[in-house]
């Protein structure tokens, strides 16, 4: 897996939400961007601020996260 250095997790920074290169901007909003059918260059029109990699990577982020899952031990 490539490295993931934009994704920042700051408790500071909106309650600890997976954020942009510690910026306001959560992946979560970027998901629910692309989600919701805006392009990637709709999204950099409207946070100025963020680049192309800043969007492939947290859905990269993303993607990594919906991998993991807890698998519950059973206890005899």
């Amino acid at each position: 897996m490539r490295t993931l250095d934009r994704i920042t997790i700051d408790p500071a920074v909106m309650g600890g939400k997976a954020c942009v290169r510690g910026m306001r901007v959560t992946v979560g909003t970027i998901v629910g961007l692309l989600a919701a059918g805006r392009s990637a260059a709709e999204i950099l029109d409207a946070y100025p601020y963020l680049e192309r990699e800043d969007i492939d990577q947290a859905l990269a982020y993303a993607a990594w996260r919906l991998e993991e899952h807890e698998v519950p031990l059973s206890i005899p």
